[in-house]
């Protein structure tokens, strides 16, 4: 099952990953992408909490770069609650 919010949130942070000047902010950035691109095809979906701690790591992220960055990042975090509003639970 291909959850699509997810995997576009992976593409939008594969962009921030290539737009960063930061190697460090790269690495992180496409460590996320990797999971979320994982976890929209896995055969069980994530749960809020997992999906929190991704968007906090983006929240982390999201200060100190340049605005084509913030831009990606605002577009994934948009596509993980996009994806998070039809999850049960919190």
């Amino acid at each position: 099952m291909t959850r699509e919010e997810l995997g576009a949130a992976s593409e939008a942070l594969e962009s921030a990953a290539e737009s960063t000047d930061s190697d460090d902010a790269r690495e992180r950035l496409s460590e996320l992408a990797a999971q979320l691109d994982r976890l929209s095809t896995a055969d069980r979906g994530p749960d809020h909490g997992r999906l929190a701690r991704i968007q906090s790591a983006l929240d982390d992220l999201g200060s100190g770069d340049g605005s084509d960055v913030a831009a990606a990042l605002s577009e994934a975090d948009d596509y993980i609650n996009d994806y998070r509003s039809d999850l049960d639970g919190v």
